[in-house]
């Protein structure tokens, strides 16, 4: 189940064993066991473990990027600016951890003394994909290990080596023995030990699919979740000074990974008086895509993640042209080995199709054409995702009231998707529930306890 194959080119690199039931057990037992011990270290001993961590990530970057560029296709480039940010919420958590959750007082007109202080709860299980494999694992375990729970984490198959990579990197680092702990398991195994009174909460970043799987198990034992699932992200152009500009930011954001981000540019909505332009320029940017050898320089965009995401892709772009949708570039494969798939823009594409409604994971872009704001926010929100959006206006304040119109969980005012460990991350709807990175990541899974104190007599 756990194994490499390198997407640019087909070959199955390594093979790695799944756990045994009896291992997972012996992993259950003893990440409960260091759990006390680990929660009695003090937040400042705990962040300085991820201070270390965050500098062997920048030492190893090298090593590190590699590995993903064979696992999932990641270009070099892309890879290594991955490694960075990784480190940096590692960094951001070791500074700010301590502090973030020193305890809060609270005002009451109760006599006495009040507060609210932040607690550990125990072993938590993440869940993590493919497309950003140690970013993905930063934001979960960062904020965990500061606050003193004990981490499992269960990677996606082909990602067997930067899992153990990651690994090793705590190890090196000073973490105690079973404080973090990589598995590879099966999906059932996953469901078993989501049961198992001895895990807390579990957190998954994925697709819809395993998020319901998972929070169905996880409600039905009274667990915590927190659920970062897909998004098809909403880019609306309503005028711009540099609209040429505009168009190639949001390329930039569509082709990020490959298009294979769940919060990248999805849908262009442009007022109809610029459409025409936006549509010429987004293509003639998006043609200067250069696909190819991940590990090459000029590459820009490598292989989909795997053949069966290429033929995902390509099923769903299928179904828009066959059903009318007018293709401006790629709507096809690339020649040669690797699951490589066009860089495409469409338009035309009506409630229909299933690129309408369903989450385009790879290079290819919908563009559509409004006739007001109404309209424009009306059809933001004709989805059933809300991860993130963009809305690019020359008026401020229009943006703005734009902004609090979109049913998502992160809007970007005149700029292409951005982010930073101190940036809280996470969406609404069917994009999932909780919220990972900043002040708000490091609450999701602690013990928000109240203490009080009577006035002394």
């Amino acid at each position: 189940m756990y194994k490499v194959t390198n997407p640019a080119t087909g070959e199955v690199v390594k093979e790695f064993p799944t756990a045994t039931d009896e291992e997972l057990t012996g992993v259950l037992q003893r990440s409960q066991a260091v759990y006390d011990p680990w929660r009695a270290t003090s937040r400042e001993e705990r962040a300085k473990i991820l201070s270390v961590v965050s500098e062997l990530y920048k030492e190893r970057a090298e090593h590190l990027a590699s590995i993903i560029t064979r696992e999932m296709g990641k270009p070099t480039r892309e890879a290594v600016d991955e490694i960075e940010f990784s480190a940096s919420i590692y960094e951001y958590y070791a500074n700010e951890g301590p502090k973030l959750l020193a305890d809060r007082r609270l005002e009451s007109p109760q006599p006495g003394e009040a507060w609210v202080r932040m607690s550990p709860i125990g072993p938590v299980l993440g869940i993590m994909p493919w497309n950003y494999p140690y970013y993905q694992v930063a934001r979960f375990s960062a904020p965990n290990l500061v606050i003193g729970n004990t981490v499992i984490l269960k990677h996606a198959p082909q990602c067997p080596e930067s899992a153990l990579a990651m690994e090793e990197i705590f190890r090196d680092a000073g973490l105690p023995d079973d404080v973090y702990v990589n598995i590879f398991a099966t999906n059932e195994q996953i469901a078993a030990m989501i049961a198992d009174p001895r895990v807390v909460g579990v957190s998954v970043t994925g697709s819809e699919r395993a998020g319901a799987a998972v929070a169905a198990v996880a409600g039905q034992n009274l667990k915590k979740v927190v659920l970062e699932l897909g998004g098809s992200d909403p880019y609306i152009v309503l005028d711009a000074d540099d609209l040429p500009g505009v168009a190639r930011q949001t390329v930039a954001a569509r082709m990020e990974n490959g298009g294979q981000a769940c919060n990248a540019a999805k849908r262009m909505i442009v007022m109809e008086d610029i459409y025409d332009q936006f549509v010429s320029e987004f293509t003639e940017a998006m043609a200067e895509q250069v696909p190819g050898d991940p590990t090459d320089p000029a590459t820009t965009f490598g292989p989909l993640s795997s053949e069966q995401a290429a033929r995902n892709l390509m099923a769903q772009i299928d179904d828009a042209v066959e059903k009318g949708a007018t293709v401006h570039l790629g709507g096809g494969r690339i020649e040669g080995p690797g699951a490589f798939v066009q860089a495409t823009v469409l338009t035309d594409v009506t409630p229909e199709m299933r690129a309408y409604h369903e989450e385009l994971f790879g290079p290819a872009a919908v563009i559509y054409k409004v006739r007001s704001v109404d309209e424009a926010v009306a059809l933001a929100n004709d989805t059933r995702y809300g991860l993130g959006a963009a809305v690019f206006a020359k008026d401020e304040q229009l943006a703005l009231e734009v902004a609090d119109r979109l049913d998502t969980g992160m809007v970007w005012i005149n700029e292409a998707e951005g982010g930073g460990p101190e940036l809280p991350f996470g969406g609404t709807k069917r994009s999932g529930v909780g919220r990972e990175l900043g002040p708000l990541g490091i609450e999701e899974f602690v013990n928000k306890k109240l203490i009080h104190i009577p006035p002394k007599k």
